[in-house]
C-alpha cells in the first residue's frame, strides 16, 4: 500500500498536465487571506481616521473662547463628550465608544485631551481568526484665554499737549497769536495754547486757548481726547454686530472677559477723573480732559510756583497711580484670582519740574529739571508684575509755514529740549527712555498730524490680544 502511495505522488509530481492550475489553486488560499485582512485592516484604518477627527472636533470644542469660561469640569466633559459622540457613531463599529476626556487647567491655559478606543467589525472574521479590528488614538487642544484687566488710562495734559495738532494748525496758532491778535506779550507767537487763567497780569484779553478756540485750531489734547473717547465710548469698526461702547467693549466681548477702566491726567501731579470702574462709566469723564491751566507767564501756580514755567512729572504721576494698584492676579475666573493691571501712558515723554535731582539733563533757573523721562518708577512698576503700554506723541520743534515770516524755531526747545530728540524725535533720548519704560512690544510712537486714535487703538488691541492663543 505504501509503495503503491509513493508512485502514485511520484507520477502527480512528474506530471507536467494543469501545472499552472495547480499551483493558483494553491496560492489562493494566502492570498484570499492577504486580500481579507488588507481589505479589513484598510476599515480599521479609515475608522480611525474619521474617530480621530471627531477626537480633535470634542478637543477644540471644549476650549473655545465661550468654554473657557467654565469652570465646572463636568460641563466641559460633557461638551466634548456630546461633540465627540455625534460624529463617532460610525456604521462598521461593534459599539458607539465612549471617550476618555482629561481637563487640565493651569493658570489661563487650558488643556484638553480626548481619547478612544474602538471595535472595527472585520468582514472576513474567519481569515482573520476575529470579530473585529481594535482601533485607538487620542487628541489634544489647548488654549490660553485672554485675561480679566484693569487699564489705567494716564493722559498727559501739561500745557506742552497743547501745541497745535498738525503742521498747519502750528502754523496759525502762530499767526494768531501775533501781536495783531494776542495784546499778551509773553504769550505773542507761540505755538502752544497755554490756558492762563490771569492772562491779564501779562497785559492779555485772552489766552491763546481760547484764541485757538475761536480760530478752530484743533491742539494735541483734542486728539488725545478723541482717541479717548474712541476707546471708551464710540468705534465703529467693531466685527462684531450689536456691541455698545468703544474699542475696549469691542474687545471684551470679543475675548469673553471682564475689563475695567480708570482715567487720569497728569501735569504737576496726578489728576483722578474716574476710579477704576466698568469703561462706560469711566467714558463718561472723557470729556473732562483738558489742558493744564496756569496763572500766567513764569507762575505755574500763584504764591506756591511762582518762579518759572513747569507742569510735567511723568514720574511723579506714575508713583502716585502706583500707590493706587493692587498687585495684579492672572486674570483668570477660577476663585480667588484678580484681573491683571495696565498702565496706558499717553505723553510727549518730556518731564518739567522742580525737582532736587535732575539726572538725566542739567537744571535750568530756580531748580527746574526739563529731561527725558526718568524710568525708575516704571521698573518699579513692571517689578509688580504690572504692564506698562506707551503711546509717545512725538516732542517736535516748532516750525511755522516760512512764507508766513514769523518764529521758525522755537528758542526754548532748541535749548533746552532738540538735543534729546537726536538723531530723530523717533530715536533720541526721549524716546528710548518711553520705550524703556514700557513693557516689550508695547511701545508706539505718533507724529503731529498722525492719527492718535487709530495709534492707540492698534496698542490697545496688541495688548488685549497678546496672550490668546490656540494649539492643536
Amino acid at each position: 500500500m505504501n509503495l503503491m502511495l509513493r508512485r502514485a505522488m511520484l507520477c502527480f509530481a512528474t506530471d507536467r498536465k494543469a501545472n499552472v492550475a495547480i499551483i493558483f489553486a494553491l496560492t489562493m488560499v494566502p492570498i484570499i487571506f492577504l486580500l481579507g485582512m488588507t481589505l479589513d485592516y484598510t476599515l480599521a484604518l479609515r475608522k480611525r481616521e474619521q474617530l480621530n477627527a471627531a477626537a480633535d472636533a470634542a478637543a477644540i470644542a471644549a476650549v473655545r473662547p465661550a468654554m473657557l469660561t467654565q469652570t465646572t469640569k463636568s460641563v466641559i466633559e460633557d461638551t466634548a463628550a456630546a461633540v465627540f459622540a455625534a460624529k463617532a457613531n460610525l456604521p462598521g463599529l461593534a459599539a458607539a465608544p465612549t471617550p476618555t476626556i482629561t481637563v487640565s487647567d493651569s493658570g489661563l491655559t487650558r488643556t484638553i485631551t480626548v481619547a478612544y478606543t474602538a471595535e472595527s467589525v472585520n468582514n472576513f472574521p474567519g481569515v482573520l481568526g476575529k470579530q473585529t479590528w481594535q482601533v485607538s488614538g487620542s487628541a489634544t487642544a489647548r488654549a490660553s484665554s485672554a485675561p480679566n484687566m484693569n487699564f489705567y488710562l494716564l493722559m498727559d495734559d501739561s500745557p506742552s499737549m497743547g501745541i497745535g495738532a498738525t503742521a498747519t494748525d502750528i502754523s496759525n496758532l502762530i499767526k494768531y497769536t501775533s501781536s495783531a491778535y494776542q495784546s499778551a506779550a509773553a504769550s505773542q507767537n507761540c505755538g502752544f495754547a497755554c490756558h492762563q487763567t490771569d492772562i491779564a497780569h501779562d497785559g492779555g484779553s485772552k489766552d491763546n486757548l481760547a484764541i485757538a478756540r475761536q480760530r478752530n485750531i484743533t491742539l494735541r489734547i483734542d486728539l488725545v481726547t478723541s482717541a479717548v473717547n474712541q476707546l471708551l465710548n464710540s468705534w465703529s469698526n467693531c466685527p462684531q454686530s450689536g456691541i455698545s461702547g468703544g474699542v475696549m467693549q469691542c474687545m471684551a466681548a470679543l475675548n469673553n472677559t471682564t475689563y475695567k477702566a480708570a482715567l487720569y491726567t497728569f501735569d504737576l501731579g496726578l489728576n483722578e477723573l474716574a476710579a477704576l470702574t466698568t469703561p462706560t462709566t469711566a467714558g463718561a469723564q472723557v470729556s473732562n480732559i483738558s489742558l493744564m491751566p496756569v496763572a500766567y507767564q513764569n507762575c505755574v501756580v500763584v504764591k506756591t510756583n511762582c518762579k518759572t514755567d513747569n507742569g510735567t512729572d511723568i514720574a511723579g504721576a506714575l508713583k502716585s497711580l502706583n500707590d493706587k494698584m493692587p498687585n495684579p492676579g492672572l486674570g483668570s475666573n477660577t476663585a480667588n484670582d484678580t484681573p491683571q493691571e495696565v498702565v496706558f501712558l499717553v505723553t510727549d515723554g518730556v518731564e518739567d519740574k522742580i525737582s532736587a535731582t535732575c539726572p538725566n539733563a542739567s537744571f535750568a533757573s530756580n531748580s527746574r529739571c526739563q529731561q527725558p523721562l526718568d524710568t525708575t518708577m516704571c521698573k518699579t512698576i513692571k517689578d509688580r508684575g504690572i504692564k506698562i503700554a506707551v503711546l509717545y506723541t512725538e516732542y517736535l520743534q516748532l516750525i511755522a509755514d516760512p512764507n508766513t515770516g514769523i518764529q521758525k524755531t522755537d528758542n526754548w526747545y532748541m535749548t533746552w529740549i532738540d538735543k534729546y530728540d537726536q538723531p530723530t524725535s523717533s530715536t533720541g533720548k526721549i524716546a528710548q527712555n518711553l520705550q524703556a519704560c514700557a513693557s516689550p512690544g508695547f511701545y508706539k510712537s505718533v507724529q503731529n498730524g498722525q492719527n492718535i486714535s487709530d495709534a492707540l487703538t492698534d496698542l490697545f488691541i496688541k495688548v488685549a490680544s497678546s496672550t490668546a492663543s490656540l494649539v492643536q
